[in-house]
């Protein structure tokens, strides 16, 4: 019997990874309100199954929160690696588009999950400051980006970005002003 718990183990898993990503997709679909039985539908599980794993609707927001927060930021390694440093950035800074917009959807339990200190500002600036800071790190190393700039300058600017553009048009032309504003 003990062979047979890990196996057990990583089904739980695929299906938690599964309930979030159907999570996160249905959440920057736009719509109002994204009902728990559609999600796991979506997942490929039962309701009991997602409560199980998320025993709050709260619970799964928070855990798309983090969970695309962790994937944004531990794509900048491999960004800064494969990538000419000005690109690296744009394609970071794309990516950070693509995660506000899924933020979008989950606006009112964010903010609630915020106010309980469920999630930090300040933590989600910490990891973004240290992604952007390998990228720009890289870009010191290689050429192409300013060695004036500071991580944390560059997270408050792309949090402006998207707070004050009209649109995701705007939010991306405003974005690659960024990207250039960077360039040495």
């Amino acid at each position: 019997m003990p062979e047979r718990r890990p196996a057990a183990r990583k089904d739980a898993q695929r299906n938690r990874e599964r309930i979030i990503d159907a999570a996160t997709r249905a959440l920057a679909s736009g719509q109002d309100l994204v009902k728990i039985e559609a999600i796991a539908r979506e997942a490929g599980v039962g309701v009991g199954t997602l409560y199980r794993n998320f025993p709050s609707r709260e619970a799964l927001i928070e855990e798309v929160y983090r969970s695309g927060l962790a994937r944004l930021c531990e794509s900048a390694p491999d960004l800064a690696a494969e990538r000419p440093p000005l690109e690296a950035m744009r394609e970071f800074l794309r990516r950070y588009q693509d995660f506000v917009a899924t933020k979008r959807g989950m606006a009112d339990a964010l903010r609630a999950a915020i106010a309980s200190g469920a999630i930090s500002s300040g933590h989600t600036r910490e990891h973004l400051s240290g992604a952007v800071a390998v990228i720009l790190d890289a870009g010191r190393a290689r050429g192409g980006l300013r060695t004036d700039v500071r991580p944390d300058d560059v997270v408050a600017s792309m949090a402006g970005i998207m707070s004050a553009a009209a649109g995701p048009e705007q939010a991306g032309r405003m974005l690659d002003l960024l990207a250039d504003g960077l360039r040495d």
